[in-house]
């Protein structure tokens, strides 16, 4: 038995490349940032964040998806599989690449929120007032924490 499944969250690093093939498929493609935070070990040395950059590959439906919604800096949620291929670069020098090819997406990025620039929040509506009475305030509240 085999499995070939990965999961990721990320950001967005570019809006996708969508191209529709001869019999009408779109095939949307774009990269996503994964990073692990810094931290610092217990000798005090300290560990940078990291950042990983992912092949993002859609099909179809996905893929039209991704044209319509989906834009630089937003944060995604991709399952799917990787595939590795190889090809000759214009040089005659053998490339390899390494590709997630997206299952399922989930957009993470408020709707509020498009191309990463946060939009003006709509007018909040005063809560309804309560049947409990008002608390009296007590010497907990004085406490700065």
């Amino acid at each position: 038995m085999s499995l070939n499944k990965v999961q990721l969250i990320g950001n967005v690093g570019k809006d996708p490349d969508v191209r529709y093939l001869d019999n009408g498929v779109a095939v949307a493609a774009f990269p996503l940032a994964t990073t692990e935070r810094g931290y610092t070990l217990a000798n005090g040395t300290q560990v940078p964040e990291r950042t990983e950059w992912h092949n993002i590959v859609l099909w179809r439906g996905l893929a039209e998806t991704a044209e319509k919604y989906v834009h630089k800096g937003d944060k995604l949620y991709i399952e799917g599989k990787i595939r590795s291929r190889s090809y000759d670069d214009p040089n005659g020098i053998k490339r390899y690449v390494v590709e997630i090819f997206g299952d399922n997406m989930e957009m993470l990025t408020p709707r509020s929120v498009q191309g990463g620039q946060p939009q003006p929040a709509a007018p909040k509506q005063q809560p309804a007032a309560s049947a409990q009475p008002a608390r009296q305030a007590d010497a907990a509240d004085d406490l700065p924490f």
